[in-house]
C-alpha cells in the first residue's frame, strides 16, 4: 500500500463511484484511473483522504470479490 501520493498528482486524474453506491449517496468508495502503477482510492462522502494501493494488490482485490 502506498501512502506518499501528493494530493496535486491526484488532480489530474478522474474519479469513478462505484456502481453500487445507486443515487442516494450512500457509503462508497471512488477509484480514480490516470496513474500507471496505483490505484488511488478515496470515500466519496469525504474525497479529502486518499489511500494508494498498487495496481498488482488492487487488481487481486477485485478479483477476490468476484
Amino acid at each position: 500500500m502506498e501512502t506518499n501520493t501528493r494530493e496535486n498528482d491526484l488532480a489530474s486524474f478522474t474519479w469513478r463511484k462505484a456502481s453500487y453506491s445507486g443515487g442516494e449517496g450512500g457509503n462508497c468508495l471512488e477509484v480514480a484511473q490516470g496513474h500507471p502503477t496505483l490505484v488511488p482510492v478515496r470515500d466519496s462522502k469525504n474525497p479529502g483522504p486518499v489511500i494508494a494501493f498498487g495496481a498488482t494488490a488492487w487488481g487481486a482485490f477485485v478479483a477476490h470479490l468476484g
